[in-house]
C-alpha cells in the first residue's frame, strides 16, 4: 500500500484546517477544528465518519470551496504545491477540472438532463482549452473503454435518463478524469447503488485510479466499500481528526473508541425470529398478480413497458418484508404500485381484508393514512421552502385536523420519535445533513399514524453508527406502534436485521423468496449473487472475487 515516507513527497498537505458555518443565531461556529492530513501521489485515503463529522467539507476545500453559509478561517491546503486557499479565486477555478476532480454522490444531479452525455463530459476541456473537441471526444471513449461502459464508441450520445444509475456514476468518472487530475474526490458515489452495480463500479474506479497514478480522497461512511479502495483511512468526529492508520490497521486493529464504535456498528444483527413474533399473525397486506409498467395500455391489457410482472406477496402484521434486487428489477416500481401513486395495470391488492383501489385517487382518506411511503430522496421528497414543522404538520392537519397546540406538541413528539433535536423544527431542509433529512421524512410518514410503511432505500444515505441507529429505531416503534414495513434496499445486512422475509426480484419478476437467518441458502444464481457481492471488512476481498454478474444476468435472461 502507498504510504507517504515524508512530506516532501506529498502531494497533497492540509494543516490545522479550520472551517466556520453560521448558526441560525448569527454566531459563528467551528465544524472543522484543526484538521491535519497528507495523501502522497497515487495514494487513495478514505475520510470516515458519521453525518457532520466534516467528510465532505474537508474534501471540498481541496478545491477551495466552502458550501453555503462556511468559510474557511484558518490553516493551509497545499495541492502539488501550491496553497489552495492563499489563490486568487480565477487561479482557484483554473485547478478545478484540471489538477483537482470531484465524482458527486448524485450522478443524476451532476448531469443536465436537457444534453448528450458526451458534451457533458468533454465540457471540461473546452472550459479550460485543453485539447480540441475531435481529441476531446477520443480521450472521452478511451475512459469509457477504461471504465467498462457498454458501447463505448456511442453510449456517449445518449441522454442522461437513457442509461442506469450505475453507468451514470461511471460517467461522471470520466467527467472528472478527462482533465487529467492528480488528486480525484470521491464523494459517496456508490452510496445509492445496488450491490451488483456497486461492485462494477468500484472494480472501475479502482483499475483507472491504479493505471494512470491518480491520488484520491474517497468520502464515505460504508467501511466495506472504502476497505476495497483506500490505502490509508482517516477517521473524523464533530471536525476532528480522530485516528489514522493504513486500512488494515484501522479495520483489524483500531485504537479510538469512536473508531471501534463505526466498526461494531457494521452489519447489523440479523432479525431472524429473535422477537419473538407469533408463529400465524394477521395478514395485513396481500398482493395477487400484480402487474405494472410504463407507457400506453396495450390491446392485451397490459402497459407498453412492463417493469413488474404478476408479482405475489403478504405481509402480516408486525412484521416486514424486505424487496432486494439490482437497479431495474422493479422493486421501486411495484412498491410505487402498491401505494397508488402508480396505478397497477392488473392484479389485486387487498389491505386490512379490503381490496384497495389501485390508484391512491381510488383510495379512502383513512386507507391513504394506514399506508404510507418513504421515499429514497430526501432532497425531492421534501420541500425546500418550508420548515420542518410545517412539513411535519401538514400530515397532521390532513389526517387527523390537528392545529393550534396540539399539533405542535405532536411535532416535538414527533421529532423526539426519530432522535431529531425539537430546536431543528424552525430549520428548512437545505439546512440540515443528509441523515436529518431523512430523518424528517420518516417522521411525516409517522405523522399519519400508519399500519404498514413501504421503506424505499430509506438507510442509503445514512453512515454506518446512523444507519443502525434508525433500524433499532423502527424495531423500537414497530413494537410500540404495532407497525409493518416493506423494506426495500440494497445493502443486504439492513434488510436481513429489519425483515422476516426477503423476496429477491430481477427483471420484474420474483425470482425466489427467502428468510434472514439463511437456514436454507439462496438456490437461484442471482440470489446467489446478491448475497455474494456484498462487501466485507477485508482490503483484499474486491481483488479476490470472482463473480461475473454478467454472465448471471445472461442465465437469468435466458
Amino acid at each position: 500500500m502507498a504510504s507517504p515516507a515524508n512530506l516532501a513527497e506529498n502531494l497533497v498537505e492540509i494543516r490545522d484546517l479550520k472551517v466556520e458555518a453560521k448558526t441560525d443565531a448569527g454566531r459563528r461556529i467551528e465544524i472543522i477544528k484543526g484538521a491535519s492530513l497528507e495523501i502522497a501521489e497515487g495514494e487513495i485515503v478514505a475520510l470516515i465518519g458519521e453525518s457532520g463529522s466534516g467528510k465532505t467539507t474537508m474534501a471540498l476545500t481541496l478545491m477551495g470551496y466552502a458550501r453555503p453559509g462556511c468559510r474557511i478561517s484558518g490553516g493551509s491546503v497545499v495541492v502539488n504545491g501550491r496553497d489552495i486557499l492563499a489563490l486568487p479565486e480565477r487561479e482557484r477555478a483554473r485547478l478545478r477540472g484540471t489538477e483537482v476532480a470531484y465524482i458527486p454522490q448524485s450522478a443524476a444531479a451532476a448531469f443536465n438532463p436537457s444534453k448528450m452525455i458526451m458534451d457533458q463530459v468533454i465540457e471540461v476541456t473546452r472550459i479550460h482549452g485543453l485539447m480540441p473537441p475531435d481529441k476531446a471526444r477520443e480521450r472521452a471513449v478511451a475512459l469509457f473503454k477504461a471504465l467498462s461502459l457498454p458501447n463505448p464508441e456511442t453510449i456517449g450520445e445518449r441522454f442522461p435518463h437513457q442509461v442506469s444509475g450505475g453507468q451514470l456514476q461511471r460517467l461522471s468518472a470520466a467527467m472528472a478524469l478527462i482533465g487529467d487530475p492528480k488528486l480525484v474526490i470521491f464523494d459517496e458515489p456508490t452510496t445509492a447503488l445496488d450491490v451488483t452495480t456497486q461492485i462494477e463500479v468500484l472494480k472501475a474506479f479502482k483499475s483507472v485510479m491504479r493505471a494512470g497514478g491518480i491520488a484520491g480522497v474517497y468520502v464515505s461512511h460504508d467501511l466495506a466499500v472504502v476497505a476495497q479502495i483506500a490505502d490509508r483511512i482517516v477517521v473524523l468526529k464533530d471536525g476532528e481528526v480522530k485516528e489514522t492508520g493504513t486500512t488494515l490497521e484501522i479495520l483489524t486493529a483500531a485504537k479510538h473508541p469512536y473508531t471501534r464504535e463505526l466498526l461494531a456498528a457494521f452489519g447489523p444483527k440479523p432479525r431472524g425470529q429473535q422477537d419473538g413474533l407469533e408463529p400465524r399473525p394477521e395478514t395485513l397486506l396481500e398482493i395477487e398478480d400484480l402487474t405494472a409498467g410504463f407507457g400506453p395500455i396495450q390491446a392485451n391489457g397490459l402497459p407498453l413497458i412492463p417493469a413488474v410482472q404478476s408479482v405475489n406477496l403478504r405481509v402480516e402484521k408486525g412484521r416486514n418484508l424486505g424487496i432486494v434486487g439490482e437497479s431495474g428489477s422493479g422493486k421501486t416500481t411495484l412498491v410505487r404500485s402498491i401505494a397508488g401513486i402508480l396505478p397497477a395495470a392488473a392484479g389485486h391488492i387487498t389491505f386490512g381484508g379490503r381490496k384497495l383501489g389501485r390508484s391512491a385517487r381510488e383510495r379512502s382518506r383513512d386507507q391513504l393514512r394506514d399506508m404510507q411511503i418513504v421515499f429514497q430522496s430526501a432532497d425531492t421528497a421534501l420541500n425546500p421552502a418550508k420548515p420542518v414543522e410545517d412539513i411535519l404538520g401538514r400530515p397532521l392537519t390532513f389526517y387527523h385536523g390537528m392545529n393550534g397546540k396540539a399539533r405542535d406538541a405532536r411535532i416535538n413528539e414527533l421529532l423526539d420519535m426519530v432522535k431529531l433535536p425539537r430546536a431543528l423544527r424552525h430549520r428548512r431542509p437545505s439546512e440540515l445533513s443528509g441523515g436529518q433529512k431523512q430523518r424528517v421524512n420518516f417522521a411525516r410518514a409517522l405523522a399519519a399514524d400508519p399500519k404498514l410503511i413501504l421503506c424505499d432505500e430509506i438507510t442509503s444515505a445514512l453512515d454506518t453508527v446512523v444507519a443502525a441507529a434508525v433500524i433499532e429505531l423502527l424495531k423500537e416503534l414497530q413494537r410500540e406502534l404495532s407497525l409493518s414495513y416493506i423494506f426495500i434496499s440494497h445493502d443486504l445486512s439492513v434488510v436481513e436485521a429489519i425483515c422476516d422475509e426477503i423476496v429477491v426480484m430481477y427483471g420484474g419478476k420474483q425470482i425466489e423468496q427467502l428468510t434472514p437467518s439463511r437456514a436454507k441458502p439462496p438456490n437461484h444464481p442471482y440470489s446467489q449473487l446478491l448475497f455474494a457481492s456484498v462487501p466485507k471488512l477485508d482490503p483484499a476481498w474486491l481483488d479476490q472475487l470472482d463473480q461475473d454478474p454478467e454472465l448471471v444476468r445472461e442465465y437469468c435472461r435466458r
